[in-house]
């Protein structure tokens, strides 16, 4: 629910007050309080739009490119259920985001796409650049695929 206020609007609990009586910054900055622009046209969402519980509407403006889908999309889902102040809202964010990059690249291979992760990782540069980095990268992704054949092995053995 937007207020209008002296030309401005204030939405409540989001945002800055641009009332200068009420901004504790005000004499430290020489800022000039004109009218706000109108808000902008509301986008329609033609996507699955996911947002937090704490406000009560869509931004004006949205990406829609990336769709939650997937597992990834489900662990988003379930993340928006939850305050933004808590780690339920954040740690399924992160791990989203990981499992969405596995899943695009299932998708890429799916599709006849074989990815360069060498070089879209950055190994042309750090060979470049830092050796040593490269090498001890390269050292722990083979260490942690080496020991996940090594557990998957002992556990479909039983």
């Amino acid at each position: 629910m937007n207020l209008r206020t002296k030309d401005i609007y204030v939405s409540e609990g989001w945002g800055i007050d641009e009332n200068k009586e009420n901004d504790p910054t005000y004499p430290m900055r020489n800022r000039e309080y004109t009218k706000v622009p109108s808000r902008p046209e509301q986008q329609i969402a033609r996507v699955e739009i996911l947002q937090s519980n704490e406000r009560p509407h869509y931004t004006a403006v949205f990406g829609e490119t990336v769709p939650p889908s997937g597992i990834s999309g489900q662990l988003r889902r379930y993340a928006f259920q939850h305050s933004e102040s808590r780690y339920r809202h954040w740690l399924p964010l992160l791990l989203a985001d990981r499992i969405n990059v596995v899943e695009e690249l299932v998708n890429d291979i799916k599709k006849g796409n074989i990815p360069n992760l060498f070089v879209e990782m950055g190994g042309r540069a750090l060979w470049k650049h830092d050796k040593r980095t490269l090498l001890m990268k390269t050292a722990r992704y083979t260490l942690c695929t080496v020991a996940a054949f090594w557990l998957i092995g002992r556990v479909f053995k039983k």
